[in-house]
Formats: C-alpha cells, structure tokens, sequence
C-alpha cells in the first residue's frame, strides 16, 4: 500500500512539472520584458522589427503647392507592457514619393523620419495606441532648373491600432500628422516647410 501511494505521488509531481513546463513554453521567452503579465496572455514586451507601406498628403507653407505620394520604410521599437498597457518606444525611416508642381515651382518630400513614444491599451492581442514626438526629413524646392534642398525637423502625433495573428507577427494601420519646420529658401525667396498628414500599414516581428 505504501508503495503504490509513493508511486501515485510520483506521477502526480511528475504531471504537475509537465504542466509547469507547457504554461512557461506558452508564455513564451519575452517573459524577462514584462511586469504584471498573466501566463497565456498575448505578449507585446519585447523588441521589434517590421515595415510600413502608406500614403502623405500635405502642403507647402507660403507656397501653394501640395505634394503627396506614396510612402515605404522600416521602423523599429521597443515595447514594455504591465498588465494591458503598454508603453514603448519607435524609430522609423522613410522613402517617399510626395512631390507637387505649381508654376515655375516644384516641392518635393524624398524622405523623413521620426522617433517616437506609445502608449497603448491592449485588449489581449489587439492594441490601440497613441504615439507623438520628433520628426525629421528632406524639403527640395526647384524651379528654372535650380534645385535647392534642406533638412529639417519638427514633430508629430497621431493613433493607430495593432493586431497580433501569430505568436511573433503583429500588424498595425497608423495615422500620423508630420511638420517639418520652415527654413529660408533662396530660390523661392520664402520661408518654407513641409506639413502633411500620413496614413500606412506595416507589418512587425517581435524577437
């Protein structure tokens, strides 16, 4: 009788440490990054990568052209995450077509960037999220085939909602407001800056 109820505690303590073992495999191993974190919750702690495809509309000051175009690049970040908020940090890098002419005057956008805080709320693996801070790009003006360029920065602000469909892929779809400050131009005789609105989605891989 003894030994079969010391075999019984046996599988029981060796069930119990399978157990354990599963629950700690589907927490997965950004564990380390997050505080207050139930066990089988989606996690967003951690670092990532990914890319962004979108599109930028906006104007030039004291100028009435309004370039816009299509925007491509790559961002990354760093979540942290206590219980469903979520706080981070991002950095992206842009390419863009954005270009307008009026006149003798063409403006156009070649690229920008901008690095940023989160702050998000998450409903498991769907997050929605603010995000502002500094931004930074290239504002070419030509006419008469003068071309002059000047980079800038200034800020931004803007929401956006993120999706998890895999332990590891998230997408997202992003709203920002970008305004590069105005420097003086000499072949437009002005001060000029760029301000545009910016929708895109992109895809991340957390590590």
């Amino acid at each position: 009788m003894g030994s079969f109820v010391l075999r019984a505690l046996a599988v029981v303590a060796a069930a119990w440490t399978m157990s354990a073992q599963a629950a700690d495999m589907n927490y997965g191993s950004r564990a380390p990054y997050t505080v207050n974190q139930p066990l089988n919750a989606y996690s967003w702690a951690g670092p990532y990568l990914g890319g962004n495809l979108g599109y930028a509309w906006g104007s030039v000051d004291n100028n009435p052209t309004k370039p816009s175009g299509f925007v491509g690049g790559v961002q990354a970040g760093y979540n942290f995450q206590n219980g469903p908020w979520v706080f981070g940090l991002e950095g992206d890098i842009n390419a863009t077509g954005a270009a307008d002419t009026f006149a003798p005057w063409k403006f156009s956008n070649p690229w920008f960037g901008t690095l940023r805080g989160r702050v998000g709320y998450a409903f498991n693996n769907v997050m929605f999220y603010g995000t502002g801070g500094l931004a930074f790009g290239e504002l070419r003006a030509t006419t008469f085939g003068l071309s002059e360029s000047h980079t800038t920065a200034g800020w931004t602000a803007g929401v956006g909602a993120e999706m998890g469909f895999a332990p590891n892929w998230s997408a997202k779809v992003e709203y920002l407001y970008v305004d590069l400050s105005n420097t003086n131009f000499v072949i437009t005789g002005a001060s000029n800056g760029y301000s545009f609105g910016l929708i895109r989605a992109g895809v991340n891989y957390r590590f």
